[in-house]
């Protein structure tokens, strides 16, 4: 069922790439400068039950030109297997014996600055300090820890209505460049993978004013 779903993501990207208008002119000033949006894994990611992520995602953003833009997120999300592990492309995936012996709550607040190169297409740097939780299979909490989650990204940018709303189909690379020590059963688990994830989707939305 993932591997549909990225293929399906895919497809997005590709079909709604075709006809899409340019991003914003530098000498353009009528654009809207401030937008809020969220990622639409909100909406149908947290159907998943065998690892349900109850994910929440508010962007706001703000255009200093027509080509560069920050953006403020606030994430909160669980997981019960280790981030290292692409969730379309590695079977270790949901695989129980690579299960944490409970899951991870995180909450965290990331900074992103993206620039547009050509047209709609635009690289991403985005930055992320996390809160952890470490619950166990009770229920209760055993540990706290910080991580430090960068994302490398490229996407492209799709306007919608008249550019009221926009659509943002993307690519990227994960990086947990730094996380405290993780407690035991956890940590184990999660020094098999590495720090880094390649490929992963992004479907952020939005609301331009």
């Amino acid at each position: 069922m993932q591997k549909k779903r990225f293929w399906l993501f895919l497809l997005i990207i590709i079909g709604s790439s075709v006809s899409s208008p340019a991003q914003y002119k530098k000498s353009d000033s009528t654009y809207k400068k401030c937008f809020v949006g969220t990622s639409l894994f909100v909406l149908f990611g947290n159907f998943d039950t065998k690892n349900p992520p109850q994910f929440f995602q508010l962007n706001v953003g703000y255009r200093l030109t027509g080509k560069d833009v920050l953006t403020l997120s606030f994430k909160t999300w669980r997981y019960a297997w280790p981030n290292g592990i692409h969730p379309f492309f590695n079977d270790a995936y949901y695989k129980p014996e690579e299960q944490f012996p409970g899951y991870v709550r995180e909450f965290g607040i990331s900074v992103s600055y993206s620039r547009f190169l050509w047209k709609g297409l635009y690289a991403d740097l985005n930055v992320m300090p996390t809160l952890q939780y470490f619950i166990d299979e009770s229920g209760e909490r055993i540990d706290t820890g910080f991580q430090l989650f960068n994302s490398y990204r490229i996407g492209y940018h799709i306007k919608l209505c008249k550019d009221r709303f926009f659509f943002q189909p993307s690519l990227c690379i994960t990086h947990r460049a730094y996380h405290t020590a993780l407690p035991d059963g956890f940590k184990q688990l999660d020094d098999k993978w590495s720090k880094f994830v390649w490929g992963e989707p992004g479907l952020n939305i939005g609301f331009n004013f």
